[in-house]
């Protein structure tokens, strides 16, 4: 994350008195079209958090954008996984610094970016997507706003066909059928591994859940779904805002089990870190 003043080639959010938010990314000499124009210059070499006007004297609040802001905000040809279920896997999957994480399919990149800062310069993500066009549009919205990212190797890659970068710590899925994955998961990952599957509809977890089940191979196997309810907290006013993030998608987790050879692996409660 950057810090200091604002640099060419940086991207920039700006936010008007009505909370509308526009991602800019800095040239010198360049004038961007806000209802009014707004020189590129005026925010060069200021402060993150400065003030500044376009040329019919509307006000937008400068900063560098957070993950989350940027996630939704970001170009897309794919609808993103949303902060909230962003932060969800990071910790169900309990990705930490210097983590080997196989993800498939990239989309738009919003996990990929996750999981690279997660992982840190010690670790590694290994991402998979089946359509070129996806995949170029990832790695421009990662590089707009990481610049190159080292710890990345993206494919063209089925991982339905398997997964190449083994071994693995995690495996991490935005995948239309995670469960044809499983047999594939379960020969990358090492022991005690992390199996996550994002899916938008509870037929589809719920085949994921069976899959894992029935592998032998995975235990502590759990699904969850994430809401987000916002608050009015101004004056007299206290309230539930009127709109929340409601579903979005189930997560399912398992964890990689190593059982003796022709033993039947007897089913384990989930260890929810949640309840």
């Amino acid at each position: 994350m950057r810090s200091g003043p604002f640099q060419a080639g940086e991207v920039v959010l700006l936010v008007d008195r009505k909370g509308r938010r526009y991602l800019l990314r800095l040239q010198p000499g360049k004038v961007h079209d806000l209802r009014g124009r707004l020189e590129h210059d005026a925010l060069l070499g200021q402060e993150e958090g400065v003030v500044v006007r376009n040329s019919h004297g509307e006000v937008f609040l400068a900063l560098r954008p957070t993950l989350a802001e940027y996630v939704l905000e970001m170009p897309r040809r794919t609808t993103p996984i949303y902060p909230k279920d962003l932060g969800a896997i990071l910790v169900a999957a309990d990705i930490y610094p210097g983590a080997r994480v196989v993800e498939a399919g990239t989309g738009s990149g919003a996990l990929t970016l996750t999981l690279v800062r997660a992982v840190g310069p010690s670790g590694l993500v290994f991402s998979y997507e089946v359509r070129r066009e996806f995949l170029d549009t990832a790695l421009r919205n990662i590089e707009l706003v990481a610049g190159p990212v080292e710890n990345l190797v993206a494919r063209v890659h089925d991982v339905y066909e398997g997964i190449p970068d083994a071994p693995a710590d995690r495996v991490v899925l935005d995948v239309p059928e995670p469960w044809r994955v499983v047999p594939h998961a379960a020969a990358a990952l090492r022991p005690g591994g992390i199996f996550a599957a994002y899916v938008p509809t509870v037929p589809q977890a719920h085949q994921t859940a069976e899959a894992l089940r029935a592998s032998g191979a995975f235990a502590l196997v759990e699904t969850t779904e994430t809401l987000v309810r916002p608050w009015n907290l101004s004056g007299q006013s206290v309230r539930p805002a009127h709109r929340m993030v409601a579903h979005t998608g189930f997560l399912t987790t398992a964890r990689r089990v190593q059982p003796r050879s022709g033993e039947r692996l007897a089913p384990f409660p989930p260890a929810s870190p949640y309840v």
